[in-house]
């Protein structure tokens, strides 16, 4: 049985059959899903979904796209709504410099205060990082208690060692199955076996041989296959490990 990391349901291009695709995960093999929150109206609808489907939890946070947005009274919503039973993370948070769709000074700013949040809560932390390595490890390697995941991880075994000397984890996406990944195909092939997680990072990044198209939780056999193929395993094998992590980072029974 398969864990999705990181799949966002409460996107848009599910508002015609969301419940329809989630209703079809058990019989696709998949376990467990993990909904983080982008802004506040999406973490808030992250948990709606959580509360209707058993098998989905969810993260609240404001991702660095949306920190220009973000507002201090915030912060007291969303520590409410980490107070729900079902959720299991802070994020996604973190910097992207690729687009600056908020300015940088702002990001790092609201990114610091949610890594702040975490450490108040005791609760691991989802990350987003585009072209801010430097800065994103500045700030993650302050808080030295705070436990977190890289979510969609491409970045150099150089820089996987340091996230996973400080006890993090990295998690995969469809990426892996690309033409052109090498850096991320390396971290896979070398990490520790009790760090990795893979996700689909729905509806985007639908993994070969469904590039293009809208992305679900059913595609993770495609991204698992990948994995175990570059770590010399079954894909079932795959499947039980990135599901033992997965509970173990999230805290899920």
């Amino acid at each position: 049985m398969f864990f999705d990391t990181h799949a966002h349901y409460d996107d848009e291009q599910f508002d015609a059959d969301r419940d329809l695709v989630l209703a079809s995960m058990d019989a696709a093999g998949v376990e467990l899903i993990v909904n983080p929150g982008a802004d506040m109206p999406s973490s808030r609808a992250a948990r709606d979904i959580a509360s209707r489907w058993p098998f989905v939890w969810f993260g609240v946070g404001v991702h660095p796209h949306d920190a220009r947005n973000m507002k201090d009274e915030d912060f007291d919503e969303l520590r409410i709504l980490a107070g729900d039973p079902k959720c299991v993370a802070i994020g996604e948070i973190g910097l992207d410099y690729h687009y600056d769709l908020s300015p940088r000074d702002v990001q790092k700013l609201r990114f610091v205060q949610q890594m702040e949040l975490a450490a108040e809560l005791n609760m691991p932390v989802i990350i987003h990082e585009r072209e801010a390595c430097a800065d994103v490890l500045d700030v993650v390697t302050r808080f030295r208690h705070v436990r977190g995941v890289y979510h969609c991880f491409s970045g150099s075994w150089e820089t996987a060692r340091i996230i996973l000397d400080q006890g993090w984890y990295l998690s995969f996406t469809g990426v892996i199955t690309f033409k052109n990944a090498r850096k991320a195909l390396e971290v896979v092939e070398k990490m520790p076996s009790d760090r990795l997680m893979i996700e689909t990072d729905s509806p985007y990044l639908a993994p070969v041989p469904v590039r293009g198209r809208r992305n679900d939780s059913r595609n993770l056999p495609y991204i698992a296959a990948r994995a175990a193929e570059l770590r010399g395993m079954s894909t079932e094998e795959l499947a039980a490990l990135t599901l033992a992590n997965g509970k173990r980072f999230f805290g899920i029974p």
